[in-house]
């Protein structure tokens, strides 16, 4: 299911800063990202370059990107945040994401031409525009592909969905759960970390 990103009003300041945040993503090179770890998912080559892992700073990362990471600070309740690049070629299989506490957002960085690539979310297929976010509940069966000629990079967010109020119990796993994930997402991306609040 896709949500309109209105509905959520730190988008406007994600597509304003567009450019600012595409500078410094192209500052990077496609090197210094890594491959997602959950190789079975995907043909081809999924990269990431994070920034964010369940409330979990990648201090290294976030060096390279201070204009990002300002921004990304005027998210509410980000928990995760980095660079997602799909190669030409790469589709990633139907799935679904692990918990309905968070919803995520992309932003278009770098988008092939029209009609070549594309995400679907329970059966709904909608494209990225480079400036534009798009949102999303990833628990919902969800792909993505891109036959284009160049790569689909986009800023990919994950945050806390206040439209899914939590019991105290579950507030409490999804606590347990952010540092338990927190713990192994910078082994995947390699870098080290800062905590921050979650």
């Amino acid at each position: 299911m896709f949500y309109e990103p209105s509905e959520f009003p730190f988008t406007k300041r994600l597509e304003v800063s567009y450019g600012k945040i595409k500078e410094e993503m192209e500052n990077l090179t496609l090197g210094r990202f890594k491959p997602w770890y959950e190789k079975d998912l995907y043909t081809n080559l999924w990269l990431v370059y994070g920034l964010y892992a369940m409330g979990n700073k990648l201090k290294d990362n976030c060096a390279l990107c201070p204009e990002t990471v300002k921004i990304l600070e005027e998210v509410p309740d980000l928990t995760t945040a980095g660079f997602s690049a799909l190669l030409p070629g790469t589709h990633i299989k139907p799935h679904e994401g692990f918990t309905k506490m968070v919803l995520r957002c992309h932003l278009g960085l770098s988008v092939p031409e029209p009609g070549t690539c594309a995400l679907k979310v329970n059966g709904v297929e909608r494209s990225w525009r480079e400036g534009r976010c798009l949102i999303f509940d990833d628990t919902m069966t969800h792909e993505a592909w891109n036959k284009g000629e160049k790569p689909r990079i986009v800023l990919l967010i994950d945050f806390k969905n206040k439209k899914r109020p939590l019991p105290l119990s579950k507030k409490i796993e999804f606590s347990v759960v952010s540092r338990l994930v927190g713990v192994v997402y910078p082994f995947l991306y390699g870098t080290r970390k800062e905590k921050t609040s979650v």
